[in-house]
C-alpha cells in the first residue's frame, strides 16, 4: 500500500454524521411543520413581560418598533416612570404619527414617596390606556411598567382585565414590569419572566445611556 493511501482521510464517520443530523431535522421539520398548520388564528393579543431581570421595558418597546416597522399604528403609556427621560421616549416622539407616546409616572415609588398622588397619576394614565383600547385604528400598544401599578394596588386588575378583554379584536397589547398578578398572567395569551444572572449595577456601574436608559 502506497503511502498516498495510507493518507487518504475516512470520511465515512462525518457521513455517518451528517446522515444522523438530517434525520434529525427532518423529523424536527415534521413536528414545526405541524404545529404551524394547526395555529390557524389571527386575532389581537396580550403579551406579558415580567420577572426580575433586565430587558422588560426594551422588550415591550422593541415590539413597538416592530409594528410600526409593518405600518401599525402603535400606543405607549408608561405607568410609574417618568422622571427621567427615555432613549425610547426621545426616539418615538420623532414618529408622533406612528406613535401615541404618554409619560404618565412622576418616578419610581421610592422617589415619590406619596401614594395618594401616585395613585391618582395610576388612574389618568389608565384613562389613557383606555382610550386607546377603544381605537381599533391602534394595532398594538404598550403599557410600560403596568404590572407595578397593579402589585401596588394603584388600579383595580379586575377592571383592567374588562378593558383589555373589550378591545378591538386584532389589536395588540404588551404589557411590562415585575410582579404581574396572577389573575393578569391568567388572561394573557404570551408570558414571558425574565431572570437575572448578573447586573452591572451590583458591581457599582451607574445605569449607561442607550443600556439603561
Amino acid at each position: 500500500m502506497s503511502d498516498i493511501d495510507n493518507n487518504t482521510p475516512d470520511t465515512s464517520e462525518d457521513d455517518g454524521r451528517d446522515a444522523r443530523h438530517k434525520a434529525r431535522m427532518a423529523r424536527k421539520k415534521e413536528v414545526v411543520d405541524a404545529k404551524i398548520s394547526a395555529a390557524q388564528t389571527e386575532r389581537g393579543v396580550i403579551v406579558i413581560t415580567t420577572g426580575n431581570g433586565k430587558g422588560k421595558s426594551s422588550s415591550g418597546f422593541g415590539m413597538v418598533v416592530r409594528a410600526m416597522g409593518h405600518g401599525m399604528r402603535t400606543g405607549v403609556v408608561q405607568f410609574i416612570k417618568g422622571a427621567i427621560p427615555s432613549g425610547e421616549e426621545m426616539f418615538l416622539q420623532r414618529f408622533s404619527e406612528e406613535c401615541e407616546f404618554h409619560v404618565m409616572g412622576e418616578g419610581y415609588t421610592w422617589e415619590t414617596q406619596d401614594r395618594a398622588r401616585d395613585v391618582a397619576k395610576a388612574d389618568a394614565a389608565w384613562d389613557i390606556a383606555r382610550r386607546m383600547l377603544r381605537d381599533p385604528a391602534i394595532g398594538l400598544v404598550l403599557f410600560d411598567e403596568l404590572n407595578i401599578a397593579l402589585k401596588l394596588h394603584y388600579l383595580d386588575v379586575e377592571q383592567v382585565i374588562a378593558d383589555l378583554r373589550a378591545r378591538p379584536p386584532m389589536q395588540h397589547v404588551v404589557i411590562t414590569g415585575r410582579g404581574a398578578p396572577p389573575a393578569l398572567v391568567e388572561a394573557a395569551d404570551t408570558v414571558t419572566e425574565m431572570t437575572p444572572v448578573k447586573h452591572a449595577f451590583q458591581q457599582g456601574i451607574k445605569a449607561q445611556r442607550g443600556v439603561e436608559m
